[in-house]
């Protein structure tokens, strides 16, 4: 991420996305700074700073301080602490059988990233996704949390069939999630498909390989889109199915207008038998 301002609030939210996808509120956050500062001067850290400043007051948090290294290669993030009701702590462990699965964000953003460092995606191709990327998982979880909301985890480095298979795995449950529901952000399948990629695609495919079946029709790029990693992804929510269309309403109509019904839940035959516990139909 080139620009400091965008590279500041894009980490903040990733950042306090911890706090959302367990049903909190964050109060506090710390900045964690690693720096080139002879190398890239003061004025480009003030401004990713100020990116994330921007990201910890919207959430109604207070910055208390932060800690700062020299490092070779700019990296950034927060320290984050939250509140929530005891009794409604939300986890990626109590995932029901036939609850329905709904994604708020789209996926594609490791690719894209990369992409535009190799400099194969022109920043104005990047830039008009920004905004969705660094939106706070605030307003999807504040309307989530009117409905009976299950299951919660948020979408990040594991891409989406690490985390739904933790959350099948957590739950004894198997997640079924239907490849022509899924939300991508435009170019990230075309930048697979010309040979771009990312550094925890392999990883992510192993992690998840043994419990996978793939069942629908894809290329070796739309495979790909499966591991990709996220940065400041949405929530992936599990609700009782009469409710999920109501819900996904509720959610675009308070402006996350990416939510989608992605799948499904399903009991499992054999919870200790060594089976699949994850589909792509």
């Amino acid at each position: 991420m080139d620009d400091p301002i965008w590279f500041g609030r894009i980490a903040a939210a990733n950042s306090l996305s911890d706090v959302y996808a367990m049903g909190g509120r964050p109060i506090t956050a710390l900045n964690l700074v690693m720096y080139p500062m002879e190398k890239l001067g003061s004025d480009m850290l003030k401004e990713i700073l100020r990116g994330g400043y921007e990201k910890i007051t919207e959430a109604g948090a207070s910055l208390a301080g932060g800690h700062s290294v020299e490092d070779e290669e700019p990296k950034y993030g927060l320290a984050v602490t939250g509140i929530v009701s005891p009794d409604r702590i939300l986890t990626n462990t109590a995932v029901r059988p036939g609850d329905a699965l709904i994604l708020t964000k789209p996926l594609g953003t490791g690719v894209l990233f990369n992409a535009h460092r190799a400099r194969k995606l022109p920043w104005s191709e990047l830039e008009s996704i920004l905004p969705e990327v660094a939106a706070l998982n605030h307003t999807a979880l504040q309307v989530a949390l009117a409905y009976d909301v299950h299951g919660c985890t948020d979408i990040t480095g594991f891409g989406i069939l690490g985390h739904s298979l933790e959350m099948a795995h957590g739950s004894s449950v198997q997640i079924d999630l239907v490849y022509a529901d899924l939300p991508f952000y435009a170019n990230a399948e075309d930048m697979y498909r010309k040979g771009e990629t990312t550094g925890s695609n392999q990883a992510n495919r192993k992690l998840v390989e043994v419990h996978l079946e793939v069942k629908a029709n894809l290329s070796s790029a739309q495979r790909e889109l499966l591991f990709d990693p996220q940065t400041s992804g949405g929530l992936l929510l599990s609700v009782p199915t009469e409710q999920a269309q109501q819900l996904v309403k509720a959610l675009r109509a308070a402006g996350v207008i990416n939510a989608k019904l992605v799948g499904m839940a399903l009991a499992r035959m054999d919870m200790d038998a060594q089976c699949v516990g994850l589909r792509v139909l």
